[in-house]
């Protein structure tokens, strides 16, 4: 079949339904993984588990959530779990697939499940464990083979005759069935070294307020979890390369990382690559501290929080400034973005998987709010940690909030701007302010339309631009269709084309 061409922010319509989905690419890029045809249905969705979780809460109207690669066994799925239920003399509920999620299968699609006024959501697959708002989850992993003497043996090969005085253990969540047998198995080939692991939850419940604690929570037990690590303990991944890998690497940037793959049956240091990992986000946050204009992309509707870290990232961009935009687009790609032509940023409010987006193909850097942070010079300069929970990103920008209304305080009357070196072009560039604070009338005059020009004491002038877009309009270089108002003869109406955008037809004259 031959190939259609489209370039990266466009594609014609044949090409959009022809494409068809590489799900081993997509496999290879996320770390899921299918269903071994060996593994029976039954054993690898934990149906008596699941049958036996809805007979205890007295679930009615519940919502099945099957990633991409999971689809295929839906329906076997959902005969096998109505059998079973009215089997067990439970047939008063009514079970409903949820075939495609609002954003990243990872979280719990709330948003859907609502539509049917589910009272519970079975998520099936790979996790991000971010807590909900408003329904409760049941979770099932799956249960893939692992050979859990050859990852013990493996790690102890890779790390030689290194003795690390802690291991934290951490597995892809289709590996977690077996992590306590692997814990006891280093217990016993390390027994004069600490061993760690993280216990997945089977059921989570919603969680209202923000997502902030002292306490220990189901969220804290993620793969993701972001607590400081010593330098002398090592870590131990057990799963493919993925993006929790990835995120498990910049959140624990000082410890040594090492993966098993079960399908590979081989152990190798993966922390060498952080440090590349980190200059490349270091990278994008200096093109969003050339940013003046950001839009805050929402990635989430169902993770615990969102709503109240999106206002902590507005009060931030408020005082440096900025304008802001937010925008809900669902799942991102080039061509969504790129018609908000204006914006010269985006800050992506979602689970700690889906937060780090690589963004060559797009047109605008994404950054994450803790990255936001670091850009605007909000936080102190950056040394070394990496948070992507939206319980420690909010505590992080709360504190740096009153540490930005003392400075403020003292800072009151001056309103001078000075000229911002950039590393990306290598030129001092003069940084736009969208509706600052007021200012005195004496300090006031007129610019161009839509701005205003503050001076300051020293003389320093400072431009206060009202309309981020209006301003766009105003310096791009094709500025629309010439009017040319009389200085063209008028030409006479003739009848055009008809039909509709799938087939036009010429008109007969």
């Amino acid at each position: 079949m031959q190939t259609i061409p489209a370039s990266a922010f466009s594609s014609n319509d044949e090409a959009a339904i022809t494409r068809p989905l590489d799900l081993e690419e997509q496999e290879k890029r996320t770390g899921i993984q299918r269903r071994e045809e060996n593994v029976a249905i039954e054993e690898f969705y934990e149906i008596e588990e699941t049958v036996a979780q809805i007979q205890q809460r007295q679930f009615k109207r519940i919502a099945l959530q099957f990633p991409d690669e999971m689809l295929s066994d839906s329906v076997a799925v959902y005969l096998a779990l109505g059998s079973r239920l009215k089997d067990a003399g439970y047939s008063d509920c009514n079970l409903f697939v949820l075939a495609d999620t609002s954003y990243g299968s990872c979280c719990t699609d709330e948003v859907a499940a609502q539509h049917i006024n589910a009272d519970v959501v079975i998520h099936y697959g790979h996790a991000c464990l971010s807590a909900t708002t408003r329904l409760p989850t049941i979770y099932i992993y799956g249960k893939r083979s692992i050979d859990t003497e050859n990852v013990v043996h493996s790690f102890k090969a890779s790390i030689g005759d290194t003795m690390p005085q802690g291991i934290i253990l951490r597995t892809d969540v289709s590996y977690s069935h077996a992590a306590e047998e692997i814990a006891e198995k280093l217990r016993a080939t390390f027994p004069n070294t600490s061993i760690s692991k993280n216990d997945l939850p089977r059921i989570q419940e919603p969680r209202q307020g923000p997502h902030i604690s002292n306490g220990p929570s189901n969220a804290e037990s993620s793969i993701l979890q972001a607590t400081s690590v010593a330098s002398s303990e090592t870590v131990l991944f057990i799963g493919p390369e993925s993006l929790a890998l990835t995120n498990l690497l910049m959140t624990k940037s000082s410890a040594q990382v090492y993966r098993y793959d079960p399908r590979d049956r081989r152990c190798n240091l993966e922390s060498a690559r952080t440090n590349k990992l980190l200059m490349r986000r270091y990278a994008v946050m200096q093109r969003a501290r050339d940013a003046d204009v950001f839009g805050i992309l929402v990635g989430t509707l169902g993770v615990a929080s969102y709503l109240h870290l999106i206002t902590e990232v507005r009060k931030m961009l408020a005082r440096e400034g900025k304008k802001t935009y937010t925008i809900s687009v669902g799942k991102l790609n080039p061509a969504k973005l790129a018609n908000f032509a204006e914006i010269e940023c985006f800050v992506l409010i979602a689970c700690p998987e889906n937060s780090i987006v690589e963004s060559k193909e797009f047109l605008r850097p994404i950054v994450t709010p803790f990255e936001l942070s670091i850009a605007l010079g909000v936080a102190p300069s950056w040394d070394g940690r990496y948070l992507l929970d939206f319980g420690e990103v909010l505590v992080d920008c709360r504190t740096q909030e009153r540490d930005a209304s003392a400075k403020d305080d003292k800072e009151e009357e001056e309103e001078e701007v000075q000229p911002e070196f950039s590393l990306i072009t290598g030129k001092y560039r003069q940084v736009k302010r969208y509706g600052q604070r007021a200012i005195p009338e004496e300090g006031l005059s007129t610019g161009d339309e839509g701005a205003l020009i503050a001076r300051n004491n020293e003389g320093t002038v400072a431009q206060v631009i009202e309309s981020a877009s209006g301003d766009f309009m105003r310096n791009r270089t094709w500025q629309g269709l010439e009017q040319r108002l009389g200085e063209d003869e008028p030409g006479l109406l003739e009848q055009g084309r008809s039909g509709i955008a799938r087939g036009y037809h010429e008109v007969e004259r």
